[in-house]
């Protein structure tokens, strides 16, 4: 029931329509992690610097994150990103990029780490990514994400690295990118051919898709009002989805357990977007969560009684 999660741990600035923050705990890593620490023990490999104290340290513990694997860059600043929303959430303007203690992050896992049931690869660059994978060769199931960029700058590398891998879980016009097809179905195929046996795509607002050798499976977003900041939503999906399958280790991976995965990656990332950075997770309970995922499944299920069609 272990699950390693690899990847950024940031200080973000956020502007959106309902206010402005100078400075919020981020990071792909963070917002996995305290996603799936609601549904599993949670391992986090990333780097920080001087400016990571124990508040933010405070903010993983609380929710039982384990940290041992955090690596502390003496004299160095922490990974930053700066970012503005538009009214419509789904437009994001990178302001600032300051890749700090990042630039140079090599993974060092722990024997606990590399021992880890569960393995996801968040966005970073795909050599990387490959290195962690071969050091956890045990792992009952792995994921992994990345982004334009390292489609564009590093497309062979990545492939050879998705070729690794269980899942991918990418948003719908990376998938498309990835793959150079226009339509997501026959994109989601095409990943499969070079090697994941299940494709996740993100689509927002929109909720998400699923792709197996049995099939396809979509389930919509959680319908909130509430969104206030959409950062970090698709990792906090990522850690539901992924902690769930961590917490079923005694269980097959069928498609049914990753149906309800999905669900409970849904109904967190819902609760994401609802505060600024982490702030509606440190205050989240498992019976909301609990309450939430019952809400989507209802709100979802429809009577498919055939009735007489008119030719």
């Amino acid at each position: 029931m272990s699950l390693t999660v690899v990847g950024s741990i940031a200080f973000d600035a956020v502007e959106t329509e309902a206010g402005k923050r100078d400075r919020l705990l981020g990071g792909a890593a963070v917002h996995f992690s305290l996603a799936s620490s609601f549904l599993t023990e949670t391992r986090v490999v990333g780097p920080v610097g001087d400016d990571f104290g124990e508040a933010e340290y405070a903010v993983l513990h609380d929710r039982g994150v384990v940290t041992d694997d955090v690596e502390h860059v003496p004299g160095g600043k922490t990974f930053f990103w700066a970012g503005r929303y538009e009214r419509d959430v789904n437009i994001r303007h990178t302001l600032q990029t300051d890749l700090n203690v990042f630039e140079h992050f090599e993974p060092k896992l722990s024997d606990a780490s590399r021992a880890a049931e569960t393995l996801f690869l968040a966005n970073i660059q795909p050599d990387l990514q490959r290195a962690v994978r071969e050091q956890c060769d045990q792992a009952r199931f792995t994921a992994l994400d990345t982004m334009n960029l390292w489609i564009d700058i590093a497309h062979d590398s990545l492939v050879k690295t998705i070729g690794m891998v269980d899942c991918l879980i990418v948003n719908d016009s990376e998938v498309k990118q990835l793959t150079d097809e226009p339509n997501l179905v026959r994109a989601a195929r095409a990943v499969m051919e070079l090697g994941p046996r299940v494709v996740v795509v993100k689509q927002g607002e929109y909720g998400s898709a699923m792709y197996t050798g049995d099939g396809a499976f979509g389930l919509p977003s959680y319908p909130t009002a509430d969104v206030i900041d959409p950062t970090g939503a698709g990792d906090t999906f990522a850690g539901g989805f992924m902690g769930y399958v961590a917490a079923h280790a005694d269980e097959p991976i069928t498609d049914e357990l990753l149906r309800r995965a999905m669900a409970y990656g849904t109904a967190l990332a819902s609760f994401n977007v609802e505060a600024f950075g982490t702030e509606r997770m440190q205050t989240l309970t498992s019976a909301e969560v609990h309450e939430r995922v019952a809400e989507l499944q209802r709100v979802t299920v429809f009577d498919a009684t055939p009735v007489p069609l008119r030719i």
